[in-house]
């Protein structure tokens, strides 16, 4: 697929899981990555396993937590590519605790990241696309986000809060030739559920079970980006975990059989 070639495309949560992924992926494609996370050291990891040319690469660690300077760091990639085309909103994680007892503060935290951080950066990047009249604007949710499910809460409420958004922003955007896909996975193999964070704000520190044998992130990253050249508006990506958003909307009284006898982990 020639389509990515020399598009720049800015990734978050790019250290690992789906992130890392998609990067990998990208640059087969030979596209211009900007690879956002944290954890820098993990950052340059990726970036070399890309083996895209200093000129192709930039590494651009974020906090996802702290966006007050989005408009700084969207700057910083235009002043080295001089446009962006693919904005991917990536970086997040999951939670394992009951509401009742979790702190408001952790509340606040799981909203923050998985929820604000994409507004901020979507907004950081808006008036360049708008300038350019193009742009594709990639915001991954969950099937999270179309039910709430057992010890996700506020990560559930953070991945409906994408919906919202990011379909009302489509709705605003298109005429100046912005595209909107929201991403929803089921059940990947990644470390979302080692990281998950629990009721005292430490990791969940241990892979679910039900991730043991589920989809690859290289297959999810793979779906991820037909759904983009398709020109999809909202996907659904994993195995028959996928089928309880059919059940919930066109049948909710077995929908609500079923969800009570799945397990939390």
């Amino acid at each position: 697929m020639r389509e990515f070639k020399d598009k720049v495309i800015w990734i978050t949560g790019a250290s690992s899981g789906i992130g890392e992924a998609l990067a990998l992926e990208f640059a087969k494609k030979e596209a211009r990555l900007i690879l956002s996370a944290r954890r820098e050291d993990e950052l340059k990891r990726v970036g070399a396993l890309t083996a895209l040319p200093e000129l192709d690469l930039l590494i651009l660690p974020i906090d996802l937590s702290d966006t007050k300077n989005a408009s700084g760091l969207a700057a910083q990639i235009m002043n080295k590519f001089g446009r962006i085309d693919i904005l991917i909103n990536n970086g997040g994680y999951s939670q394992r605790s009951e509401a009742s007892e979790t702190s408001i503060d952790i509340d606040r935290q799981l909203m923050e990241v998985n929820y604000f951080s994409y507004v901020a950066l979507t907004k950081a990047v808006l008036p360049y696309m708008k300038r350019q009249k193009t742009g594709h604007i990639i915001a991954i949710s969950s099937i999270a986000g179309k039910f709430g499910f057992y010890l996700r809460s506020s990560y559930s409420a953070a991945k409906h809060a994408i919906h919202g958004f990011f379909d009302s922003l489509r709705l605003e955007t298109e005429g100046s030739g912005i595209r909107t896909l929201i991403v929803c996975p089921g059940k990947i193999k990644t470390n979302v559920s080692f990281n998950a964070v629990t009721a005292t704000g430490s990791s969940h520190n241990k892979m679910d079970e039900s991730h043991e044998d589920a989809m690859s992130a290289e297959e999810c990253a793979k779906q991820i980006i037909i759904g983009i050249l398709n020109n999809k508006e909202e996907i659904y990506i994993g195995g028959k975990e996928i089928l309880m958003i059919k059940i919930k909307r066109f049948f909710p009284k077995l929908f609500g059989k079923l969800i009570r006898k799945q397990s939390p982990y």
